[in-house]
């Protein structure tokens, strides 16, 4: 059948949960038996999140293909259990970009280059390329930003143009409703005024999911058809709930995607979400916790934390955990204070688990690699991420090894004993200042050494997962590390870059140089993921007796 498309908007504010919203719809949709793909539009000159601050935008994700793009694309992976690739994120940057590049190449026939309609015929002709290439029932939208914000319009503009001319396309709106505490009644005013900024663009939406606090009421749906001009049955609830897994059985139980298919002409299959039913079903009987510490430094923005900076991380936890068949109590350490109070290490000790995230720069260094020394020698499940393979290593090198000054350049350019030293291709892309997209992104496979922890847990003897960095394990000291027992469990195939470390005789000190994160599923947690709550688990019931 011809691909059907399903365009997300958002107003009110930022945050609202569009990206979840988008999920939950490709999550009903599959079950339903439809190949779904999903993509993200977003209003930033940027050509790609991978410049931008983590407290600034969020997480980073990283594509199967290394695309480096916004966080969303991954809701929609863990949701609907698909892989996207680079093509799956649109920017404003990358659209200006290719506008002028093909006006460069004499790609218009000399014709004068504007805003409108070129903009819009590239933002089209992406999408369609989208829908052809993945051969999708259903292509999912999601337009980043608010409703009302000049950044956006040349997106809706293009959206309105599509669907004249592809016909079968709705717009779904999500909206806020706040419950203000001197009123305690709930008000949709700011929604209607998101709405109508949506009509002038030539939009109407087809349906409303209405976020609020509480479950949207009667006399609110009638106020949304009377003023909105959609029927009350179009207004769908999506009050706050304790697991964001949860959103795509909210909706089915309110008939969306029942909705959505009959607005396509198409039939709804009942009872075809029964894996995911089971799986909420599991989370709501556990009792078991595990305390797992993320010792980290991409937390605080002004006054407050900013947990998105590690949403896959906290996300795979959760996945891990679940599968062990407890609940994840998770514990942001900002390894800065390591540093100004040496003496706070022990309270390290508390914790059944720790991960060392992925990362850039010298702040809070020196306080991960206390942390990584204090887990070591207390045996203390831990995790390296990327960052945490490599601070895993120099702190080894140092305290095992005995070189004292062992380091990474990306810290220390000149010490003498690099143990963690940059690419030389990469190396000559920083010097020409050539910072975007100068990392070894996307997936990498590695060769697994036998009976080692990793080849165990990922149950064969190869692994691939995706990459985001600059920086490897030195060669030259290989040999080095492994003489004093750290086993380099993974290789790249040809033999050159360590993937994966381990201890022996400790209960998990496992380190990769990849970010498995990316790659978890709510019902298919990541290997390396599940092996550290397996041991937390331990841990806390040897702890308990």
């Amino acid at each position: 059948m011809k691909p059907k498309f399903i365009v997300v908007t958002g107003g009110v504010l930022s945050g609202l949960g569009k990206g979840v919203t988008t999920s939950s719809i490709g999550n009903l949709l599959k079950a339903q038996g439809y190949n779904v793909t999903a993509l993200k539009m977003d209003p930033y000159i940027n050509v790609d999140a991978g410049t931008m601050r983590p407290t600034e935008h969020g997480e980073v994700w990283v594509t199967d293909d290394g695309g480096e793009t916004d966080q969303d694309l991954g809701n929609y992976e863990r949701f609907i259990d698909i892989t996207l690739s680079k093509k799956h994120s649109i920017t404003t940057g990358q659209l200006y970009l290719t506008v002028i590049q093909k006006e460069r190449n004499l790609e218009y026939d000399g014709k004068c280059v504007e805003v409108i309609p070129h903009i819009p015929l590239e933002i089209k002709r992406r999408i369609l390329d989208v829908a052809n290439t993945t051969k999708a029932d259903f292509v999912l939208i999601e337009v980043g930003g608010t409703v009302g914000d000049y950044q956006s319009i040349l997106f809706l503009e293009a959206l309105r143009e599509l669907k004249r001319e592809v016909k079968d396309l709705i717009f779904v709106h999500v909206v806020y409703l706040p419950i203000p505490n001197n009123l305690g009644e709930m008000k949709t005013k700011p929604a209607q005024h998101s709405i109508r900024f949506l009509n002038s663009t030539g939009i109407q939406p087809d349906y409303i999911i209405a976020r609020a606090s509480r479950t949207i009421d009667k006399v609110r749906r009638e106020k949304f058809s009377f003023l909105c001009n959609v029927e009350d049955d179009a207004v769908f609830a999506a009050p706050d709930v304790k697991n964001i897994y949860e959103v795509p059985l909210l909706f089915e139980r309110q008939g969306l995607d029942k909705k959505i298919l009959s607005h396509f002409g198409l039939r709804y299959k009942s009872n075809n979400n029964r894996v995911w039913k089971s799986f909420i079903h599991k989370l709501s009987l556990l009792k078991n916790e595990v305390k797992i510490g993320v010792v980290g430094k991409y937390f605080d923005i002004g006054d407050f934390t900013l947990e998105d900076s590690y949403v896959s991380v906290i996300e795979a936890i959760k996945h891990a955990s679940w599968a062990n068949n407890v609940i994840p109590k998770i514990q942001w350490i900002d390894s800065k204070q390591f540093e100004t109070n040496p003496k706070s290490i022990t309270q390290l000790s508390q914790y059944d688990a720790l991960i060392i995230p992925g990362g850039f720069g010298g702040s809070g260094v020196e306080g991960k690699i206390t942390a990584i020394k204090y887990a070591r020698e207390n045996n203390i499940p831990l995790l390296g991420l990327c960052y945490g393979l490599q601070l895993s290593v120099v702190e080894f090198a140092r305290n095992v090894c005995n070189v004292k000054d062992a380091h990474t350049t990306e810290i220390n350019p000149n010490t003498k004993n690099p143990v963690v030293i940059i690419l030389p291709e990469q190396k000559k892309l920083l010097e020409q200042k050539q910072y975007g997209a100068s990392m070894r992104l996307g997936s990498y496979n590695a060769i697994l050494k036998k009976n080692t922890k990793v080849a165990q847990l990922y149950k064969k003897n190869e692994a691939s997962e995706r990459h985001r960095h600059r920086y490897e394990v030195n060669p030259d000291y290989h040999q080095l590390l492994e003489q004093h027992g750290m086993i380099l469990s993974g290789m790249s195939p040809d033999g050159k870059l360590v993937e994966y470390i381990e201890l022996p005789n400790h209960p998990y000190f496992v380190g990769t140089q990849a970010h498995p994160e990316f790659t978890s599923r709510p019902l298919h947690p990541n290997p390396l993921f599940y092996g550290l709550i397996e041991a937390a688990k331990k841990r806390a019931k040897r702890s308990s007796l």
